[in-house]
């Protein structure tokens, strides 16, 4: 009996402790260790939401870009971290999804060694290529793939990424094709698009829409559903002729697993109300962003979105037959 008294008290020890920590928590800078190069859209998309989240959790966020192997790196980094609500994972559809069903040997899993903390907005595609490639149009663009298959190259943020995902989509629904070059981020490849050293991206619009409205590239269509209000004046892939081109890359925001609920939970607190702020929300929607709602964030509703994007997109990625052992 007395011994069930000691281990009672032990466990209620720890208990308190824990939960003493989780309500002083945080009481110092937050690390957000976003999976690509500075300048891609996952980068924008951390530092826009970690800064107004850094307000409302009363600390600094730092960006920590951890690149390499399409962001299975910086994945594995936040699996591996302590479970305290001081270095979380931004990722994506490609870091979160397609990884999983592409690398064979990733020495943690997407849906049980991250903790879901919100779901972040999605963002339809642009076909956009360099102002040196001669096509007008989404069909004049398939015409002039066909007749230069070696000659065009096109760029990815890496094997499963958004933009390689967004490249399979265009394949699949064109039936053209052109070289992938991977990059270790978008913004870098953003920029070789510009030079002409590559000639085709299927990327992120918030990543792609600034160049564009900028004259550095062209853009084609966007790969969603209907004409985004940020971009009204470029047709969706099914308007330009080819349907079945909707692919929406969607972020979130991951704690290690263990993190204790009561940090998540602020976390995700946080999470929704840097997305409900409005002049947040006009940052994001002016990028062409769709955002979730405060009930789609929640940690729960979250986590059954993310099982059944693996359960989409499994077919998809076996059907092209990627994969890295």
């Amino acid at each position: 009996m007395q011994r069930r008294l000691i281990l009672l008290a032990t466990t209620a020890t720890v208990a308190f402790a824990g939960s003493a920590f989780a309500q002083a928590y945080p009481n110092k800078a937050i690390t957000i260790v976003v999976p690509f190069a500075a300048g891609g859209p996952t980068d924008l998309m951390a530092r826009i939401v970690g800064e107004h989240m850094g307000k409302e959790l009363g600390q600094q966020i730092i960006i920590d870009n951890t690149t390499g192997a399409a962001g299975t790196i910086a994945v594995g980094k936040v699996a591996r971290a302590a479970p305290d609500g001081y270095t979380i994972s931004i990722g994506h559809i490609g870091t979160h999804v397609a990884n999983g069903l592409i690398y064979k040997n990733l020495n943690y899993d997407l849906l049980t060694d991250l903790a879901p903390i919100a779901r972040l907005p999605s963002n339809p595609m642009l076909v956009a290529t360099s102002n040196q490639v001669p096509a007008k149009d989404l069909k004049e663009l398939v015409a002039y793939l066909n007749h230069n298959p070696d000659k065009v190259s096109g760029g990815t943020a890496g094997m499963g990424s958004g933009s390689h995902l967004g490249a399979l989509a265009f394949f699949t629904a064109t039936k053209a094709k052109y070289q992938l070059v991977p990059y270790r981020g978008t913004g870098p490849a953003v920029q070789d698009l510009i030079a002409n050293q590559i000639q085709i991206m299927v990327d992120q619009s918030s990543n792609s829409l600034p160049h564009v409205r900028a004259g550095k590239i062209k853009a084609y269509a966007v790969t969603a559903v209907a004409r985004s209000p940020a971009m009204p004046d470029i047709p969706t892939a099914a308007e330009a002729g080819y349907p079945g081109m909707e692919v929406a890359i969607w972020h979130g925001l991951w704690a290690p697993k263990g993190t204790p609920p009561e940090i998540v939970a602020r976390l995700n607190a946080a999470a929704i109300a840097t997305l409900t702020n409005a002049e947040v929300r006009r940052r994001l929607e002016d990028l062409g962003q769709d955002l979730p709602t405060p009930e789609q964030m929640a940690p729960a509703a979250f986590a059954a979105f993310h099982r059944a994007e693996f359960v989409k997109w499994k077919p998809i990625i076996e059907a092209a037959n990627v994969k890295i052992e």
